[in-house]
């Protein structure tokens, strides 16, 4: 029903923007809760056993980062009598709000839940779910100061290790591309307390290169590396072109995945951390096995029973091919 469907994504809108907005915890935390209810009915919405299984498991892990926030910020004004967001200075709850929000967005080692949810998804609702939901926890990730430097690293460095482990060895491409996601945001992560502006910046790529990729595998209707192999039939013109999404997505030059890692490994270098940036680079080749895995069941394999007939690829939805278009575009040429 388009009625519920706009007031649901009213409540998504509203709930990130309620926690951009605040500069209190109860309302950073009600943003993030209205969040969370919004987009639970569009993660159901298909009435099937992996999308009701993939919704629960989802509402379980948001409402208890939901719990550790306000846990922690209650704390914080208990021991402090401080509510703001920017004045938060004990330890023990900037710890416990930073390990919440991780959750939230699924650093490693909170990450388990977020392969699982994307695999039960619709590839749309995923891309909600890998983009937009992102946002709020990110806000008060950047507004947090003063946090204990050795925390965020770690769990940056997990992340981007564990996003590459991860992902070898998967065959669904929403698994790949949770994996993908895990490591994206440890790269943000490890920046986070330097140079927060860059974080940003590696936010704003990883959406476009994000978007670029889900709505490929949305128009060639492929949920596998496997049912990837027949997508010359489907649409010869945006096959050859997905390999350069995806080694965009891997961070190689010339390609616009290469400005936030190159900026992040010399602000690293700058910071004195030169043998962090070298394992957070050697944990970007992890990433870019898969990808190139799926570069190649993508282009260099032919499907022994070709289509035949009229090709399907003439008439894609047009509400579907502008946005990818630019989206595209914009993930091959922006460096």
């Amino acid at each position: 029903n388009p009625y519920i469907l706009a007031t649901l994504l009213f409540g998504l809108g509203l709930g990130t923007t309620i926690t951009f907005a605040s500069s209190h915890w109860l309302l950073a935390w009600m943003g993030l809760e209205i969040n969370t209810l919004a987009i639970i009915p569009l993660m159901a919405q298909h009435h099937h056993p992996r999308a009701v299984e993939a919704t629960t498991k989802y509402f379980l892990t948001q409402a208890t980062a939901a719990a550790m926030l306000l846990f922690a910020s209650t704390t914080n004004a208990w021991l402090t009598g401080q509510w703001d967001i920017q004045q938060m200075s004990h330890p023990f709850p900037l710890t416990l709000i930073t390990l919440a929000l991780a959750l939230k967005i699924g650093l490693a080692p909170m990450h388990t839940w977020l392969p699982e949810v994307l695999q039960g998804l619709d590839l749309t609702t995923g891309l909600a779910l890998s983009t937009w939901q992102k946002l709020a926890p990110f806000a008060l990730l950047l507004q947090i100061q003063n946090v204990n430097p050795t925390i965020l690293v770690t769990l940056g460095l997990a992340s981007t290790l564990v996003g590459g482990w991860g992902g070898l060895n998967q065959t669904q491409l929403r698994k790949v591309l949770a994996y993908s996601s895990i490591a994206h945001l440890g790269w943000m992560i490890l920046i986070l307390q330097y140079s927060p502006s860059l974080t940003l910046l590696a936010l704003l790529t990883y959406f476009v290169m994000t978007f670029s990729t889900f709505l490929v595998f949305k128009l060639n209707k492929s949920t596998s590396i496997n049912a990837l192999a027949i997508s010359w039939t489907k649409a010869p013109i945006l096959t050859s072109l997905t390999p350069l999404v995806l080694l965009s997505l891997g961070g190689l030059p010339p390609l616009t995945g290469f400005m936030p890692k190159w900026l992040i490994l010399q602000e690293l270098a700058k910071q004195d951390l030169a043998p962090l940036a070298t394992l957070a680079a050697l944990s970007a080749l992890l990433s870019l096995y898969f990808y190139l895995r799926i570069s190649y069941a993508m282009t260099l394999t032919m499907s022994p029973n070709n289509l035949t007939g009229v090709t399907p690829w003439r008439f894609s939805s047009p509400q579907l091919t502008l946005p990818l278009a630019i989206a595209t575009t914009a993930t091959i040429s922006l460096l």
